[in-house]
Order: C-alpha cells, then sequence, then structure tokens
C-alpha cells in the first residue's frame, strides 16, 4: 500500500492488485456506514487505487491505514445484477479464435461467470467489470470503431463493459443488450456501481 497527497483534502491509496483495491473499497464503505471512519467527501475507485477526496484530517487517515485489518472481497455480499444479453456481436468469431473455442464456447463461458464491477469510468453508467480469467484476456481493436452501439457488450484485457450511449470505442463487441446502463432521470442514474456482483443472462429478454 502506498498513500500518496492529492491536494490539502484527498489521499490516492496505491495498491498491488485490483483485487485488493476492492478489498479497500469495500472496507471504506463499511467504515463509513458503520460510523468508524474519519468524514470522507468522496470515494473512487480505479483499476489498482482508491481515491479519497474531502477529507478531514488526511495526515491522520494516512497513518492509520496502513494498520488496518482488510479482508478479502466476499463473493456473496451483495445480489446479484443480472443482465440480459444476445451474442451476435461482430467480433465474435474473432474472439473465439483468441480463446481457442468455439463462438458458442464464448456466450457459454462468458454467461457462467460471476462479475464484479471494479471502477466505472470513460461515460456515464460505463462500469469495467472482472470475472473472467487472465486465460481470456483479449487485446483492443487495432482500429477502434468510431460509433459503437448503446447496449454494446464488450470485451478489452481482462475487463467486460457495456457502452451506456452510443460512441467510439476498441473494444472487442460480443453481444448486444437492451438494458439501460444510464438513465439520469433514475435513482440512482447508474444501473452498475463499484463493488456490483453481475451476471448476464443469455438470450433473456430486458425487463421495464
Amino acid at each position: 500500500m502506498r498513500l500518496l497527497p492529492v491536494g490539502e483534502r484527498a489521499l490516492l491509496v496505491e495498491l498491488g492488485s485490483g483485487e485488493e483495491a476492492g478489498a479497500l473499497h469495500a472496507e471504506l464503505l463499511r467504515r463509513r456506514a458503520a460510523g468508524t471512519l474519519p468524514p470522507v467527501r468522496e470515494i473512487v475507485p480505479a483499476a489498482r487505487t482508491v481515491l479519497l477526496d474531502g477529507v478531514e484530517e488526511p495526515e491522520r487517515l494516512a497513518g492509520e491505514l496502513p494498520r488496518w485489518t482488510v479482508p478479502p472481497l466476499a463473493a456473496g455480499s451483495r445480489s446479484v445484477t443480472e443482465i440480459p444479453v444476445r451474442y451476435d456481436g461482430p467480433d465474435l468469431a474473432e474472439v473465439a479464435a483468441l480463446w481457442g473455442v468455439s463462438v458458442t464456447d464464448v456466450a457459454a463461458i462468458h454467461s457462467a461467470a460471476e462479475f464484479r464491477v471494479a471502477f466505472c469510468g470513460f461515460a456515464p453508467g460505463f462500469a469495467y467489470l472482472t470475472g473472467l480469467g487472465e486465460e481470456y484476456t483479449v487485446p483492443r481493436r487495432a482500429t477502434p470503431r468510431t460509433a459503437v452501439p448503446a447496449g454494446a457488450v464488450a470485451l478489452a484485457g481482462t475487463y467486460t463493459g457495456v457502452y451506456p450511449r452510443a460512441s467510439p470505442g476498441g473494444w472487442q463487441l460480443i453481444g448486444t443488450t437492451d438494458a439501460v446502463l444510464w438513465d439520469s432521470a433514475r435513482e440512482p442514474a447508474a444501473l452498475l456501481s463499484p463493488g456490483a456482483r453481475v451476471r448476464f443472462v443469455a438470450g433473456a429478454e430486458a425487463g421495464p
């Protein structure tokens, strides 16, 4: 664990892995809910970091954090959000070739995994989901598309993501969902938040 001051009221905590960052994020939320975390305005996880913003006593918290016992993430700590998906993406065959399996196997492997939202970014409602093993790593496309449709289910590196709106993108597209990832009229607006558990359900229809 490495702690870096960011301005006068923020700390950036660098961890050794995404799993460690996720575990620390969960522990920070648990302590805040229990009233045992010093005042912090925002807790923002990323790939291997957690940013604590609006910290009233950053030096004190920086001294306490390394002494915490942070338990590993509990697999069943939150309910699972199911996202219906049609495995009809234009890069499905390419992903199958990279994995050395059939197109049908890609759908079976992806829908069998349980994912966790590691962090959010890129666009409102876009969640970076972990859950596939390292053996299923895929590269980004050599030439990004100028337009990826909303609802595209995609892979890049070890992550899965769903494009919440039409935008340029270089991820490998393996499917489509009608689920609404971001709705400013909804509370919360984002369907997925850091720490959420997610499963993709093949062939299911989206709900209301």
